[in-house]
């Protein structure tokens, strides 16, 4: 387990006291807080409230405990003037005669942390990421974005933590929910990154997708995009300005979506942003697969898949500050937006962005950008190797110096063993190392990386057999000489704390170089698919992955040879499409990357049918006719078989992902359609198609907003007529007694007019007479009201003493014997429990929402400890009471009341098992576990996180 970096701003002289100190702080902590004592780190510098969640009474635990433990007795002024363990050592230091403690300057601790090369070990989400380096080093360059003849923009953490800041206080200004999600349709530049974080800062999940590239094809575009919004229920949609009005045709489709904006108008919305805590089980965000084998799919990678896979791939690599990576891939692809991105986030290295248009219009520019920023890491799929040796032609490398490059990775698609050789031949005159070329496995469902090749070894590239390999699935060595073989590239070993198996159709773990059914299992595997649990089922078993990738082990190592979709089997053989396209693709007359071979079933004899999809521009029919016999040739010379069909089409018939790999399914689907080689629509009737969608959708969407609308008004007509009359009525009555009778009758008068489905259960548990004390959740306003409409008039409710004073609020809580309570002074925060106790004791049953107040987000907040330690020291017993879906009816900070089912459930009473500190703590815990049975599905999976 790696240790969690040093404060830098540690004490000179860490003695004992300090450290006898910090262990009384971390388990008083752990005590408070079970579920983050993983990861926890206590400095003298920890902010006890904001960092630690010590209340009052916790404090005054704490303090007793300190005061025990070095046998002194703390003065009073302390207990509410000192913020972190570094002012009690002060104080313990001074009465002891040692020297008083020196924070070591900010700036000092950030040249030192970089120096050392230290990262963010004991950070949890990539949120605490973030915060690490803008604690540490906020003026640290960051991103480097290469723009329009090779402009730089230079971004460090500071300034990128600022921007996102400002995103997420517009985007929860727009109603934005903990736990919903944003998608991002951005083109790579500061938008996106501000864009991304601004979700994560905001609570919400970030969903890349890939805006549109080609007008061409808008209506399938959009199509496409319209089922990753609807399958990801996006809340918002942030785009650039120009595709707002095409985004807007997506929203008939996406019901879920409230906003479509451009990062700039969430900027300069202002406000303050209120980061909820997230924890390393919610999802950081859903990365969609590209769809080359079939619909898209929201992979869920959660904030400890994400962290688990960067340190997983930084050991393996040996990355630090020290690197500079240098990438043009799309930032909604996983190699562009974890392997690039967030790589360089986590370990402070600066990262080199260029359009990835900007690669594709003058492939030189990315080699030239490694050479002049002197980049270490660079990655890209094969076919951009490819570009680069096709398309360049000496002049336009001239002077070109790549001896920087130390790790040049290739995947995201089937790695050709021959481009791996021919790159390395011919840019090894430009300066690049023959052990630079790395291979590597990844996919979506890992977060990113699974396996990566020894460091500077090169390319290792095994031949088999083809014979063998076809027919049986048996990987054997082929001599030097043999002619009829398969070559297929290594991708290395397993990541650290990673496995990877190769197993038949049944599961069971095959030898090695025996073909089967790569699955992988470790830290970094995804929890399943996004709202799609039938997918999930189908490849997630007894913890292992099923990557649908065909591969095989030789000494250890994983060799990719297809993948399972694609496998077409003819005449007893297995057939891999990417041997096929690749050798026909060579072929005068045909576009290179722009074949798809696969499997078609015959619907009259039942077979499946093999057949190459092919872009030409060719035109004459005997031209036409000696390409279709040049191409039958190679596939008998590869396969065995002669092709079922071959189809010349024109230029863009063959589908891609947006990262340019094939969709064969796709394809074929087009190709049994008998569509392949029509011409798509025009433009504007595409564009047409999609706005009579979209204004069917919009009178849809415009009446059930004009149903809410009004249900909203009718209850605030309601609000205002019952609630003056209720605090007139309380305030002329003479007798407490009456008071509350009629606050219930209001209360039960008022949910009964609004017409929510209300119900409660457990009110047989609350004693008919005598003192209790009632712990609630918090969730809205409502609650209130609810309880006054559920509880019998006997009890009385604790409250903040800032309502006290308000003339309105405070004279109507007087009336009905309310009891207030200090949050902010802590010296007099610990004293109020006093009264509270005599109140007990004399037989007064009390409410308190332990949370103390309550936020947009489900779940549960921190529970402050006086109900519990009332509770204990009194010895009467507790009663948990869950209330559900006030939250969903009034949310905080949403003045538009929502049609929902409101459930009270009153639980069976606790008693503590004695009066101290742990007995409280227990109670506590009891309590939390039964409010969580009886909230809905999203609070329990907030609260587990």
């Amino acid at each position: 387990m790696s240790r969690p970096p040093p404060d830098p701003r540690a004490v000179p002289h860490y003695d004992g006291g300090a450290e006898k100190l910090l262990e009384i702080v971390q388990r008083t902590v752990v005590e408070l807080h079970p579920q983050a004592a993983e990861g926890l780190h206590v400095t003298l510098h920890s902010v006890l409230d904001r960092d630690l969640g010590v209340d009052s009474l916790a404090r005054v635990e704490l303090w007793s405990r300190i005061e025990h433990e070095f046998g002194v007795r703390l003065p009073e002024h302390l207990f509410a003037s000192a913020d972190t363990p570094a002012d009690v050592l002060r104080v313990l230091h001074s009465r002891h005669g040692a020297e008083a403690v020196r924070p070591l300057p900010a700036s000092d601790a950030g040249e030192a942390l970089t120096a050392a090369g230290q990262t963010p070990d004991a950070a949890r989400t990539l949120i605490e990421v973030l915060d690490w380096h803008v604690r540490h080093q906020p003026q640290h360059l960051h991103v480097r974005l290469l723009g329009e003849r090779d402009q730089q923009e230079a971004i460090s953490y500071g300034a990128l933590h600022q921007g996102a800041l400002a995103v997420a206080a517009g985007l929860q200004r727009s109603g934005l929910r903990a736990g919903q999600t944003v998608a991002l349709m951005l083109p790579t530049g500061r938008d996106f990154l501000q864009g991304f974080l601004g979700i994560l800062l905001a609570g919400g999940v970030p969903v890349p997708i890939y805006p549109p590239l080609r007008l061409s094809q808008i209506e399938d575009h959009l199509r496409r995009q319209a089922g990753i919004l609807h399958n990801a229920e996006a809340k918002v949609l942030i785009t650039v300005t120009q595709a707002k009005l095409l985004a807007r045709l997506l929203r008939p489709q996406v019901p879920s979506l409230a906003r479509i904006a451009s990062v700039a108008e969430l900027m300069g919305e202002g406000g303050e942003c209120v980061t909820p805590l997230r924890q390393p089980g919610d999802i950081a965000f859903l990365q969609y697969t590209s769809g080359s084998t079939g619909q898209p799919k929201g992979v869920m990678v959660s904030h400890a898949n994400l962290l688990a896979n960067l340190r997983a791939m930084g050991r393996a690599l040996k990355v630090g500050p020290q690197d500079v990576f240098v990438s043009w891939l799309p930032m909604y692809h996983d190699m562009g937006l974890i392997g690039a991105w967030l790589g360089s986030l986590y370990y402070g290295y600066n990262l080199v962005l260029m359009s990835p248009l900007a690669f594709l219009a003058r492939p030189e520019r990315w080699l030239w950008a490694i050479d002049s920023m002197r980049g270490t890491l660079s990655a890209a799929p094969n076919f951009a190797y490819e570009l680069c040796l096709n398309k360049l032609a000496d002049s336009d490398l001239e002077g070109l110096n790549l001896s920087s490059w130390r790790l040049a990775f290739n995947g995201a698609e089937p790695v050709s063993p021959d481009t791996l050789q021919r790159f390395t031949e011919h840019f090894v005159r430009y300066g690049l190392a023959p052990t630079a070329l790395t291979p590597v496995y990844g996919l979506a469902e890992a977060t990113l990386g699974v396996a990566f090749p020894p460091l500077d070894r090169g390319p290792l590239i095994d031949r088999v057999q083809r014979e063998a390999f076809q027919t049986r699935g048996t990987a054997l060595p082929a001599e030097a000489d043999a002619s009829a073989t398969l070559r297929f590239v290594s991708s290395g070993r397993p990541l650290p704390g990673h496995q990877i198996r190769i197993v038949d159709g049944r599961g069971v773990e095959l030898p090695e170089r025996s073909e089967g059914h790569l699955q992988f299992s470790g830290p970094s595997t995804t929890g399943g698919y996004y709202r799609n649990p039938e997918e999930t089922r189908r490849v997630l078993r007894d913890g292992w992955i099923d990557s649908l990738d065909f591969a095989y082990m030789a000494a250890g190592e994983v060799y990719l040879t297809g993948r399972a979709k694609d496998l077409i089997i003819r005449a007893g053989r297995n057939i891999y499409p990417y041997d096929v396209e690749a050798a026909v693709g060579n072929l005068p007359g045909l576009r290179k990357g722009c074949i798809a071979v696969f499997g078609s079933p015959d619907p009259a004899t039942g077979t499946e049918r093999l057949v190459v999809l092919a872009e030409s521009y060719e035109k004459e029919a005997a031209a036409r006719q000696r390409l279709q016999q040049e191409v039958n040739r190679i596939v008998v010379d590869l396969t065995g078989v002669s092709p079922d069909d071959i189809v010349l089409a024109p230029p863009h018939s063959v589908l891609k992902t947006s990262s340019g790999k094939i969709r064969r399914a796709a394809s074929r689907e087009l190709y049994e359609r008998g569509e392949v080689g029509r011409p798509h629509l025009a433009v504007w009737r595409q564009l047409l198609r999609l706005v009579l969608q979209a204004v069917r959708g919009h009178f849809s969407r415009s009446w059930r907003r004009g149903r809410t609308a009004l249900y909203a008004a009718y209850i605030w007509l309601l609000f205002w007529l019952v609630t003056p009359l209720t605090w007139l009525g309380v305030a002329l009555l003479p007798r407490q007694r009456w008071c509350r009778s009629f606050t219930r009758a209001a209360a039960r008068l008022f949910v009964w007019l609004t017409g929510v489905p209300f119900s409660v259960t457990g009110l047989e548990h609350l004693p008919e007479s005598g003192a209790s004390v009632l712990a609630v959740n918090h969730a809205s306003y409502l609650d209130g009201v609810i309880l006054c409409a559920v509880l019998p008039p006997r009890f009385s409710f604790v409250a903040k003493r800032e309502l006290a004073g308000q003339w309105v609020a405070g004279r109507f809580l007087r009336k009905l014997g309310a009891r207030f309570v200090e949050r902010f002074d802590l010296q007099r925060s610990a004293a109020d429990t006093g009264p509270l106790a005599e109140a007990l004791e004399a037989g007064q049953p009390l409410v308190f929402f332990p949370e103390g107040t309550f936020t947009r987000e489900p779940g549960l907040r921190t529970f402050h400890m006086g109900a519990f330690v009332l509770a204990a020291r009194t010895g009467v017993p507790l009663l948990p009471v869950a209330i559900r879906g006030t939250r969903r009816v009034l949310r905080d900070g949403q003045w538009f009341p929502r049609y929902g089912a409101i459930h009270v459930n009153v639980c069976s009473p606790l008693l503590a098992q004695g009066p101290d500190w742990t007995a409280a703590i227990k109670l506590r815990d009891t309590t939390i576990a039964m409010l969580l049975e009886h909230l809905d599905e999203s609070e329990r999976a907030q609260r587990a996180g």
